[in-house]
Parts: structure tokens; sequence; C-alpha cells
């Protein structure tokens, strides 16, 4: 049962109201933004709520127990203070989301009404709606280790334990958001920075990475996603190779299959579910590479 604050109960007992929502936003890197949906800025605990934002409640839902609640927010961007760009840069994914609700003419006076964190975004004439996921949301999430034909490492983490230095060059042609030509990697065999990763160090994405979808002779890189921001010729990016993650990557490519992190002789879904036929081998309960 919500207890709500004798202070903000008197006044939701009242003829009128003064009611306000305040939403606190707080990204992974510690940038904090207020907004309501009121028509004047409010601001308690060392935040300003900005008004003003088009932002509003799209949608709400409570769970009880373990069940996943949440809702939505919608708002418009770069009036809100949140812009495309930084969206897709995934600057506000799994971001904290507090929702307040505020006697705008006694801030003093409120209740704390959920904690979120941001989910999916739909993104669509220049506005956005943002989904909120409930706190028990975690509950879903993967744990632990997963038992898989493949590694679940990462190339160059501390259980792979090898040592993956960075090849560094500059943009020399673009389109501007899914491909790159960078002549300082030609000297690279195709494929060697496949499933990698790019960094830009300058330029209008610098500090930001995308995955590497493909790489081509001639230093030719196709990116999985587009850039959050227009790449131009001169940006200069770190770009790390890629692993597939099978065992024979592992073996004959970095020469590392003691440590491999995965589980290759594991019998598929195939072998466990087929039916034995009578005098087949390999299924006496030994070794399938006996």
């Amino acid at each position: 049962m919500r207890t709500i604050p004798p202070g903000l109960a008197a006044r939701l007992g009242g003829g009128a109201t003064t009611l306000a929502r305040c939403w606190r936003l707080e990204r992974r890197d510690g940038t904090v933004l207020g907004f309501t949906d009121h028509d004047r800025d409010l601001a308690f605990e060392g935040t300003t709520y900005r008004a003003r934002t088009g932002l509003e409640a799209a949608e709400a839902t409570s769970e009880l127990g373990f069940a996943v609640g949440g809702g939505e927010v919608a708002g418009a961007l770069v009036s809100a203070g949140i812009t495309e760009a930084d969206l897709v840069a995934g600057l506000y994914d799994d971001a904290r989301v507090e929702t307040h609700l505020v006697d705008w003419s006694a801030p003093q006076h409120r209740l704390l009404l959920d904690v979120a964190t941001i989910g999916e975004v739909r993104r669509a004439d220049g506005a956005f709606v943002a989904e909120l996921r409930g706190l028990m949301h975690r509950l879903d999430e993967e744990r632990g280790r997963v038992f898989r034909a493949t590694c679940d490492a990462d190339l160059g983490d501390a259980r792979c334990t090898l040592a993956i230095a960075p090849a560094s060059a500059a943009v020399t042609r673009t389109d501007g958001a899914l491909f790159v030509e960078a002549a300082g990697l030609s000297g690279y065999a195709p494929d060697h920075f496949a499933r990698g990763r790019l960094v830009f160090d300058t330029g209008a994405n610098a500090g930001l990475a995308v995955e590497i979808r493909a790489h081509r002779a001639g230093g030719l890189l196709d990116l999985w996603q587009r850039a959050p921001r227009t790449i131009a010729t001169g940006d200069v990016l770190r770009v790390t190779p890629g692993c597939d993650k099978s065992l024979a990557t592992c073996r004959d490519r970095f020469g590392n299959v003691a440590n491999f992190r995965g589980f290759p002789h594991m019998p598929g879904n195939d072998a466990v579910l087929r039916v034995p036929r009578q005098g087949e081998p390999g299924l006496d309960g030994g070794s399938f590479f006996r």
C-alpha cells in the first residue's frame, strides 16, 4: 500500500487540485535532466524540472507481485532537450527515470510514483515515445554464464586474455552513415575487422562506438547501424578486430584455444531430440567424439 504524505493528501482531498507530473531522468554517464508537464519550471531536491518541453505521460501500468509494470512517456525532440542524435547514440539506453506527482503551488508536497528505466524508444516526425520498464524487469535479464557451443567471452577481455591492439586510421571516403573507407587499413586482410568495433576519436561522433558488419579489401568497412552523427572525411577512428566466437577461429586465427570459453562438444537440439534407430552408432550414452 502506498502511503501519501499528509500535506499532499490534504490537497488531494480539496475541492480543487494543483497537480503536475515531474520526471527526473539520470543517464548512465551521470547527466541529470528534469521535465514537467506544468506550464512553468519547478525545482526540488537540487533538480530543475523544465516546462514547455512537450513531454507528457502517454500510458502507465502497475502490476502486483513480480509482474513487470511500466508505461510510456512521449515528447518532442529538441524541445525536450533530448535530440535524435543522442537517442541513436544510446546515451539514454537504460537511463533511470523517477516519476513524481507534485503540487506545483507548493513543490514540497509531492509523491514519488514510480522508478523505472528507459527501454525501447520509437522516433518519428520529430517526436519520440519512450518505454518505461519497471524495476521487476531486471528479474528477466540474463545473469551468469550461458552454456553454448560458441565462446561467451569478448575478444580481448579478461576471460579471453588476448591483448588486442586497435589500429588507427583516418576516413578517406564515406557515405556519412553506414560506410567508411580508411586507406590506412588497406594492409589488413579482408574480414580481419568483421564483427569488430569502431571508435571515433575525432569528428562529430568523437567518443562514440559502432559495430562493424563487414570488412572488405582496401580498408572498406560496413557498419551494422548508422552512425549517430554524420561521418566526415578526415575523422580519425580506432578499429579492433572481431571474432565469430567459434572454436576453429580461436584455434587457427588467434592460437588461444586454451582460453576458449565455449562448449563446442555439446550436442545440439537435433541430437537431443532425434529418435534413435536400431543399430545406429553413437547413441549409447558415450562421447560423440571418442
